[in-house]
């Protein structure tokens, strides 16, 4: 007998199984990891134990994000990044649409 009850709800993700986002994911809709219906669905990002918003691109298996450097631009317009380099974690923020339907 163990002494903890095993109840579900406090060992499931907030994400469905098997729904996770992407190792590598862009806002940008030049490159080539560039999905506009996961990014419709909301990405949260977690960076070093901080939820982060402003996030322009990440990469859970190499550990790193790309954030805008303020509002400063390249020659063609494309926003400066700076790339941070540490432990990364994403999720959906919403559940997808073929799930929504069949609940």
């Amino acid at each position: 007998m163990t002494d903890t009850p095993n109840t579900p709800e406090t060992d499931t993700p907030t994400t469905a199984a098997g729904d996770t986002p992407p190792d590598r994911l862009s806002i940008n809709h030049r490159s080539p990891f560039f999905k506009q219906d996961l990014l419709e669905r909301g990405i949260g990002i977690r960076f070093k134990d901080g939820i982060r918003h402003d996030v322009e691109e990440y990469c859970i298996s190499e550990g790193w994000i790309r954030v805008a450097l303020g509002k400063k631009v390249d020659r063609n317009g494309n926003p400066l990044t700076l790339k941070l380099v540490g432990p990364v974690e994403a999720w959906f923020e919403r559940p997808a649409a073929s799930d929504a339907d069949e609940g």
